[in-house]
């Protein structure tokens, strides 16, 4: 389990449904040692929570805005919170 010291809710609006972007959200959250979730919503965009230390969460939020090839990330929209929430892995939800 990662020591969490920040929470961060992110919204990714653009073209990131479709373009395998909850698959790269995980990979990047899995290479920063990050946990937490990411899911599509139904409104087109793409909901991440992520908890960790501040300097990943800062990497994964660049690697987000850039996104993987095919998306186009018009704005992530990014609430830092408390970490209140322990969780295991960082896991894709359907």
């Amino acid at each position: 389990m990662v020591s969490a010291a920040e929470s961060v809710h992110i919204i990714v609006r653009g073209r990131v449904q479709g373009v395998g972007f909850r698959y790269f959200t995980k990979q990047r959250a899995d290479a920063y040692n990050l946990i937490g979730f990411v899911r599509n919503l139904t409104d087109g965009n793409v909901e991440v929570v992520a908890q960790g230390p501040q300097k990943s969460l800062d990497n994964l939020i660049v690697d987000l805005k850039s996104g993987p090839p095919g998306s186009v990330v018009s704005d992530c929209v990014v609430n830092w919170r408390p970490a209140i929430h322990r969780v295991q892995g960082f896991a894709i939800k359907f």
